[in-house]
């Protein structure tokens, strides 16, 4: 027997007493009939004409879904055509062919009234017979207790006399479960009267039920549930928790050809809610167990669990606990206390092999460390993935000593900066121009079958945020300014605090589209700008990034994008965000600038993206002509050996010295003897981009030597010919170049 079906808890309340108080009255009769679209979320009707049942599969019915295949799944749409008569109690019960009375039809379509006054008449046709009646007052009669019966109730019954005679042939039951039945007919309804004889496993599944109910995640129809009742009336056992999942696993597979999924997760649920229930939620109910389901500790938006039963040690496993209580406790995510907990395993492990006998801390020294440290070296993953491990070790012993926890954990016992493997600094990730060239054109983004993907994409593109952050957009995510401009309010969750960044008109339109069309969907509002498409009927739910991936790949296989060699693209999400940086930096957006747009905390992650723009800059300036003063090209080989240092020399004089018309090509480390007479100085190099500069110092050169002459200054005129006719040459060069430039 499971340990959590103890009959006494410490408060002296049995699991019973706890269902007895959480089970409510809707969900404790023997037929559990819910609401429409409480359980079973597509409500929408069968696609045969004046069927009014719910659909289930093909868009069909239960009854005509069964009659398709008893006739041989033949073309659906041509047995749409002629799907026969309705099922037995979907069609009108006959009335009395007296056009006045409503009393329900019982021989030769008179009711039992009439056929009385026919039979005693001297007539026996019973069209003559009806020619001769007169007509009658209307008379107010009570009708049928059946909602969709608008015939006379007969005699004292409630019933109208076809549905007081079906009342009868099922042995006369309870008056309210005979007309929650009949109004329930095409419904899903849950028959637990088996379990009559075992209480608490009765309220056990129903209790199942109404958190099925109240999650609302999945669809719950009677065809899954009742399988699984049948199963629990023939296992005998009187609680769920008698056995473990994994013996329900077993005895569900038992004498079955194929598993239904859906059944076994039920059953999956049933027990794991029962075990909740039991167990109690919050630290001091979980937190002495080896495995922590993270629901019971408050995270409601996942079911999973961190467990401790992989560390050996005794010692280690109950430090390991109180640290990754502190990490969650402190606001820690819970991807950070996976992490942990991977590396206090893979420590443990290495502990239980070099120190078989371990009883405590004491045994962590910098030498077991260091040979931690040398296995970690030989360890196959990434080297961002063994960082992460020293990373939470060394957080796990400075809380230790922090919070003195263990005071035998030496002083030794701790990792220093060098000892972190060391990552090779990674490339920017950006997609070619020709890529998003042909992912961002209008033919491709038509091809989106969900408008809520296409703008989320379009927001992915123009805005940069990470995916996660863009599924989780709430609905009222546009801000103004002063000036009345847009921004795109977001939660950067990886920082945790909001940011904005600026939108273009064609997504605000989108986001406005978007808002409008979740209004429709969602009368009584939703939270998210992108809901779950499915599964979601009251919009609780946003859009999962692992749906929206999935809905990427076959957008990007039916849009068929390339790349430059012919090869078919994958890309992440996150790619079109390295894209978006390394736009702006190439575009001169200040790195600050592009900082606050992609909501960095440091520059220095923003620079990666700017490694790019170095390179832009150079291919400009190696595709450029370079002259000096006499004219001549100056010629840089990308490919050459010095073609680095060559470059580098330039951005050193670019730094340097600011000069109007040109660059300093002199070595930082000499000191200029010609004081800014650079047109004369033979380490005076200068490109085109600078002709207009060139052109308007010549004007001025020349006003300037008509200004001598007259004056009769020749000093002044000597200096500035020199000037004169080195412009003349530069512009010259220059000039012959200028349009092939412009051009290119």
């Amino acid at each position: 027997m499971n340990s959590l079906a103890l009959n006494e808890n410490e408060d002296g309340r049995g699991l019973l007493a706890k269902l007895m108080a959480t089970v409510r009255p809707e969900f404790r009769p023997g037929i559990v009939i819910p609401a429409p679209g409480s359980l079973v979320f597509n409500t929408e009707p069968c696609r045969i004409d004046e069927c009014e049942r719910q659909r289930t599969v093909k868009g069909l019915c239960k009854s005509h879904y069964k009659r398709w295949l008893d006739q041989g799944r033949p073309e659906l749409e041509s047995f749409l055509a002629s799907p026969g008569p309705l099922p037995v109690g979907d069609g009108p019960l006959a009335a009395c062919t007296v056009t006045w009375c409503r009393f329900g039809s019982a021989r030769r379509g008179l009711c039992i009234s009439h056929h009385g006054f026919f039979s005693r008449s001297s007539e026996t046709d019973v069209n003559k017979w009806l020619a001769t009646l007169s007509p009658e007052p209307a008379t107010e009669r009570p009708e049928c207790r059946l909602a969709f019966c608008d015939l006379w109730a007969q005699g004292n019954s409630p019933l109208c006399l076809n549905h007081k005679s079906r009342w009868h042939a099922l042995g006369s039951p309870d008056m309210e479960e005979f007309v929650t039945r009949c109004e329930s007919v095409g419904l899903d309804r849950f028959d637990f009267r088996c379990l009559d004889d075992r209480p608490q496993l009765r309220l056990e599944l129903q209790h199942a039920l109404q958190c099925r109910h109240d999650e609302r995640r999945a669809s719950t129809r009677s065809s899954v549930v009742t399988p699984v009742i049948r199963l629990l009336t023939d296992s005998g056992v009187t609680s769920l928790l008698d056995w473990n999942l994994e013996q329900w696993s077993v005895f569900y597979g038992a004498g079955r050809s194929h598993r239904h999924n859906g059944q076994l997760a039920f059953l999956r649920f049933a027990y794991t809610r029962l075990e909740d229930l039991a167990a109690g939620t919050g630290w001091e109910s979980e937190y002495s167990r080896d495995a922590w389901a993270l629901h019971r500790l408050g995270y409601t938006d996942t079911r999973g669990t961190l467990r401790f039963d992989k560390i050996p040690q005794p010692w280690l496993r109950a430090l390991a606990k109180r640290f990754i209580r502190w990490r969650l406790t402190s606001g820690r995510e819970i991807i950070q206390a996976r992490i942990d907990l991977l590396a206090l395993n893979r420590f443990a492990a290495f502990l239980a092999h070099t120190i078989p006998g371990s009883d405590g801390p004491d045994c962590i020294d910098r030498g077991i460390l260091e040979r931690f440290l040398a296995e970690l070296a030989r360890d196959k993953r990434a080297v961002t993935s063994r960082g992460r491990d020293v990373s939470s070790l060394n957080a796990f012993f400075a809380a230790i000593r922090r919070h003195d926890w263990a005071k035998d954990l030496p002083a030794s016992a701790n990792f220093y900066p060098e000892d972190f493997p060391r990552p090779a600094k990674r490339l920017p990730r950006a997609l070619a121009d020709h890529i998003m060239a042909q992912l961002d054109q209008p033919e491709n983004l038509g091809k989106w079958t969900s408008p809520d993907s296409r703008l989320l994409t379009l927001i992915l593109m123009r805005c940069g945020l990470r995916v996660g952050d863009a599924c989780n957009l709430v609905s009222d995510c546009v801000v103004r300014d002063g000036d009345s401009a847009p921004y795109l309010r977001y939660m950067n969750r990886k920082m945790k605090r909001e940011a904005l960044v600026p939108l273009d008109e064609e997504v605000h339109a989108a986001i406005l589209d978007q808002q409008r069309r979740g209004r429709e969907r969602f009368p009584e509002g939703s939270n998210w700008l992108f809901p779950a498409p499915k599964m979601n009927p009251d919009g609780a739910k946003p859009l999962t990034t692992h749906s929206y991936r999935g809905q990427l790949e076959d957008w990007l296989e039916q849009c068929d994008i390339r790349d430059e060699h012919g090869q078919a693209v994958r890309l992440t999400p996150h790619q079109w965000r390295h894209t978006f940086g390394t736009t702006l930096i190439n575009r001169d957006v200040p790195q600050e600038v592009v900082r606050v747009l992609l909501d960095h905390t440091s520059a220095e992650m923003t620079a990666h993206y700017a490694r790019l723009h170095d390179t832009t800059v150079r291919r400009h300036w190696e595709k450029a002509r370079k002259v000096n003063i006499n004219g001549d090209t100056i010629t840089i080989d990308p490919q050459g050996p010095l073609a680095e240092a060559s470059w580098a020399k330039q951005r050193l004089g670019r730094a340097t010295q600011s000069l109007p018309n040109g660059f300093c090509g002199l070595p930082v480390q000499k000191s200029c003897p010609h004081a800014n007479a650079c047109l004369t100085c033979p380490m005076f190099v200068t490109t085109a981009e600078f002709l207009p500069q060139h052109q308007e110092q010549r004007r001025q050169t020349v006003q300037i030597l008509s200004a001598a002459e007259a004056r009769g200054q020749t000093r002044l005129i000597e200096m500035n010919q020199t000037v004169l006719h080195n412009l003349d040459r530069i512009i010259d060069s220059l000039d012959d170049t200028a349009p092939a430039e412009a051009a290119g």
